[in-house]
């Protein structure tokens, strides 16, 4: 079952949709679920209204799978926008290696932190049966950077998180220190999968984009004990091949709940 509904942000200076997916629960059962906070809402689900061919289409593997988990997809931005929202940092010099050129691009990313763990999150733990010290954060693309933002910002809040083709390279410099210095002995999990053909055809940026993420997973896997990459041959930078990896992404980040 999907509910839609919009929340006023100070932080985002405006009202945000957002798609909550709740298990079916046991007949005569009050039950608690883990959350898994997504970003790009528009095309997590795949239901009524939205581009199934432009979706991870979660919502029927959450049906077939029978996986008892909330999860909250939150509406994003598209194109500059959505730089601007999910790069927590100004787009650095790795960037202007990989597009070509320099970018003023980004740096709203904290301000989307802050409104996920500050207002969405608490809202969502009071109108919703969670188990609140049960929560993760991913995304696709961008939304890897800024999951991984995320849990490093906030360790103790999110304690598993995950990126599929993560878009590291944006702010490659900044998420490097940061893990580097950040504290993450509480974090459970941490699930990275890229493919070797994200650029399509242009196969130096394809490797300069898998080197992006292999060097973040190196980081995090000396401080992480659970942690996974999964290098996809020939996988694109598509959701056909999005919502194919989707699946190994939340089976690894929720093993305890198989």
């Amino acid at each position: 079952m999907i509910k839609s509904f919009q929340i006023s942000s100070e932080y985002l200076k405006e009202k945000r949709k957002i798609r909550a997916y709740l298990p079916e629960p046991c007949k005569g059962e009050a039950k608690r679920y883990p959350v898994l906070y997504m970003h790009d809402g528009q095309n997590v689900f795949g239901e009524d209204g939205t581009n199934a061919e432009q979706s991870l289409q979660l919502k029927e593997y959450l049906e077939k799978s029978g996986l008892q988990l909330i999860v909250i997809a939150i509406d994003g931005k598209e194109g500059e926008e959505r730089i601007n929202e999910l790069c927590p940092w100004e787009n650095g010099e790795y960037s202007a290696k990989i597009t070509g050129g320099r970018s003023t691009l980004g740096g709203g990313g904290k301000d989307y932190t802050e409104f996920l763990v500050k207002e969405l999150k608490p809202w969502i733990d009071r109108n919703y049966p969670t188990l609140p010290e049960d929560s993760a954060v991913a995304g696709i693309s961008l939304g890897g950077l800024i999951s991984c933002y995320i849990m490093c910002c906030y360790p103790q809040v999110f304690k598993k998180a995950g990126g599929v083709s993560s878009a590291f390279f944006r702010n490659q410099e900044e998420i490097e220190n940061m893990i580097f210095h950040a504290s993450l002995q509480n974090i459970e999990a941490f699930y990275l999968d890229c493919g070797t053909l994200e650029a399509g055809t242009d196969q130096a940026i394809s490797d300069e984009f898998l080197a992006s993420n292999k060097k973040v997973y190196r980081l995090l896997n000396e401080k992480v004990s659970n942690s996974k990459l999964r290098v996809i041959p020939h996988g694109t930078h598509t959701y056909e091949d999005f919502k194919d990896r989707a699946p190994d992404m939340l089976a690894f980040l929720f093993s305890d709940l198989a």
